[in-house]
């Protein structure tokens, strides 16, 4: 069901699913718009990559032990001269991404703010977690509505944030518009 404002779950599933089937991502990382990477677990652990594209900030939406996680910290980047952000999340539809929304932009917007500053966004396959939060900074720091950040995320990976992520785009955009940063 659409709020108010925008779309409904389904609709940002259309808009991801070229030809109503979704592919996972052909590379360990892409620059989806200027210097905001995102990228999965290989790439995040690789770091002549990361130095060979002059990533700057590191930030990982999935930190921890368990399979479903990539177990980096701000020690294994250590003497690189990366700044590291690491979030707890599980790729659940239950998880409440949408906590860590504030946080991630301002990292990734302090990212930008460098004058050479890039940035990699990854979780273990640069597939829902990451992307997710990349999406909300587009909306919260670059103004963007949901369809239009998706979009730009879209053509430059494939990408699939579960349903329950892509409730709580769809809610950021209901409430961005309610308070007038985002056009009706």
């Amino acid at each position: 069901m659409a709020g108010r404002y925008g779309l409904s779950v389904r609709d940002l599933n259309e808009l991801l699913s070229e030809g109503g089937c979704y592919s996972l991502p052909s590379e360990s990382c892409n620059e989806v718009t200027p210097r905001i990477y995102v990228g999965n677990a290989t790439v995040a652990q690789d770091l002549a990559r990361l130095k060979q594209l002059g990533i700057t900030h590191v930030l990982n939406a999935a930190e921890g032990l368990s399979f479903m996680h990539v177990n980096t910290n701000a020690q294994f980047y250590e003497g690189t001269n990366i700044t590291y952000l690491g979030i707890k999340a599980n790729d659940t539809e239950e998880f409440n991404l949408s906590a860590y929304f504030e946080k991630a932009a301002d990292f990734i917007g302090s990212a930008l703010a460098q004058k050479n500053g890039k940035v990699l966004v990854h979780c273990r396959e640069g597939y829902s977690r990451s992307p997710t939060l990349v999406i909300a900074y587009l909306m919260l720091r670059q103004k963007m509505d949901v369809r239009s950040a998706v979009s730009i995320v879209r053509q430059n990976r494939e990408i699939g944030p579960n349903d329950g992520f892509l409730m709580q785009l769809c809610q950021l955009n209901e409430r961005l518009v309610k308070e007038g940063k985002l056009p009706t």
